[in-house]
């Protein structure tokens, strides 16, 4: 089972993102309904991670790992655990995805919040893709996150409008850090 896809896209504005690790995540357990995965947020991750591959870099994602919650019963939590530790200490940037519901609360994602921990723990760059302002719902520990890691917020419909300016996001922290090694 693979855990990247390349796929292409327009307008790419000359990034080349060959060499870096990113690890694209979001809720999957909360966003597992009975008629399948929630399409806007399966859209969204599979447009960032159709944009981010198309410029050369390499992408984990449970989302694909799972076939997007079709798959997910086939892993223990064991897996789970020890897959995406792995995949965030392997990343340069972790881009999480923050969906919110018709109420414009946060989706719960309580692996998407540990992930950010270790993001954080582990000083990797933090681009958050969620609608702006942040959600009302969202925790203080959330909302302070930026005071104590590297965290960029991104809006989840400039990113979907200009995929562009979340790429030169990730050439640019990505960079940063393939450099610095």
């Amino acid at each position: 089972m693979s855990d990247t896809t390349r796929v292409g896209v327009d307008e790419t504005d000359g990034i080349d993102l060959t060499g870096v690790k990113v690890f694209v995540g979001g809720p999957i357990q909360h966003a597992i309904r009975d008629d399948g995965f929630h399409t806007p947020l399966q859209d969204a991750i599979s447009g960032i991670i159709a944009k981010v591959t198309a410029v050369g870099a390499t992408v984990f994602s449970a989302h694909v790992a799972e076939k997007f919650g079709e798959d997910t019963p086939l892993f223990t939590p064991d897996q789970v655990s020890v897959r995406d530790l792995g995949w965030m200490r392997r990343c340069d940037v972790f881009v999480p995805v923050l969906p919110v519901d018709g109420d414009g609360d946060l989706m719960r994602t309580d692996g998407t919040h540990v992930e950010l921990g270790w993001a954080s723990a582990l000083g990797k760059p933090i681009v958050v893709v969620t609608p702006a302002p942040l959600a009302a719902n969202a925790s203080h520990l959330l909302r302070g996150l930026p005071s104590v890691a590297d965290v960029t917020v991104l809006d989840l419909a400039v990113a979907h409008r200009d995929p562009v300016e979340l790429l030169r996001l990730i050439d640019k922290l990505g960079r940063e850090v393939v450099m610095s090694q």
